[in-house]
């Protein structure tokens, strides 16, 4: 576990006043656009805000005076994608835990999109919740700034690969691409190949990629070739990207895939046109979904404990505890298809 303590202290509309050397009424007008300034104080108001990662209190204009404290009892949450189980399973964990201290989650989507989860960070920040968990290490520096400013805990979920803003919760992506490629080693595959989804988006699954090929270029037999579909993952894209890369190599003992979905899809292809497996090709996924269990050859896999890092997540960002990262490990299930 490492320990980290980053400063968490909101900033405030008064610290934006003071970087921008203009009275408070003035930034407020600005923000709001309303009334009278000059083009060159709205410049500079915009350069201290960016500069800060100030996020304008949407609470104070609809409850001032109130003495309301609606935005304590609201955690958010944002995730890359809905059509994954994956993150599904995550917000079930965090909602138990949410539901058992008394919080309400708001929950966005980012699509993978990080200047739409930079956007999002504002909009939940906007309403001065308790505390935000976002997924995966990597950030645009304007999400970064507006994390760093908000005053809150911070969660960072399902990676543990990289420096962590306040609260780590996860597994190595890294790892489990290490491990993966030793159990096929181990087996005795030597021609391997990949396919996956979109890794220029979804950067966990770059890492796994990363540390698979490293593994298999450290033990003398190198990636021989790889097929990544355009898009998001799905069993559709899975098949259909297996039968590209068997195309161009026929000659592959074993096919290492992003996640389960797309090895699912890879089984369907191998079922369509009589590739045996594994006597034929070794199939390896990623995640462990129900699905992938319940084949007539059960997938072999990584299950991650999805479940728990969302309740994990939830127990830090609500206690009053040191920065720090929390590894929660994998298992490799050897399943029938490698």
């Amino acid at each position: 576990m490492n320990v980290h303590e980053p400063e968490r202290r909101l900033v405030t509309l008064s610290d934006v006043a003071r970087a921008a050397g203009v009275g408070e009424s003035t930034v407020s007008r600005v923000l709001r656009n309303q009334g009278s300034f000059s083009k060159r104080t709205q410049d500079r108001v915009a350069e201290a805000v960016a500069r800060l990662g100030y996020v304008p209190n949407r609470l104070a204009g609809m409850l001032a005076g109130s003495g309301s404290t609606a935005g304590a009892k609201l955690v958010g949450i944002i995730i890359p994608s809905l059509t994954n189980i994956v993150f599904p399973d995550l917000l079930r964990g965090a909602n138990a835990a949410l539901d058992h201290d008394g919080f309400q989650s708001v929950i966005g989507v980012s699509d993978y999109d990080p200047e739409r989860e930079e956007a999002l960070i504002g909009a939940l920040l906007s309403w001065r919740p308790a505390g935000l968990i976002v997924t995966g290490l990597e950030h645009t520096a304007g999400a970064v700034a507006r994390l760093r400013a908000s005053g809150i805990r911070i969660v960072e979920m399902i990676d543990t690969d990289g420096d962590g803003l306040d609260i780590v919760v996860g597994f190595s992506n890294r790892g489990v691409g290490c491990d993966s490629a030793r159990h096929l080693l181990a087996r005795g595959y030597r021609r391997i190949g990949y396919v996956g989804h979109d890794i220029t988006r979804d950067l966990r699954a770059a890492k796994r990629l990363a540390g698979f090929r490293e593994t298999l270029r450290e033990a003398g037999h190198p990636l021989a070739e790889t097929e990544i579909a355009p898009g998001p993952s799905s069993a559709a894209a899975g098949r259909a990207a297996l039968g590209r890369l068997l195309a161009r190599r026929p000659d592959l003992h074993a096919v290492y895939f992003s996640n389960d979905d797309m090895a699912l899809g890879g089984y369907f292809h191998c079922l369509a046109e009589g590739v045996a497996v594994p006597g034929r090709l070794a199939l390896f996924g990623f995640n462990a979904l129900d699905i992938a269990a319940a084949m007539p050859q059960p997938l072999t896999t990584i299950r991650t404990p999805r479940l728990e890092i969302g309740a994990v997540a939830v127990e830090r960002l609500a206690a009053d505890g040191p920065a720090e990262t929390v590894d929660l490990g994998y298992e490799l299930i050897a399943g029938a298809t490698a």
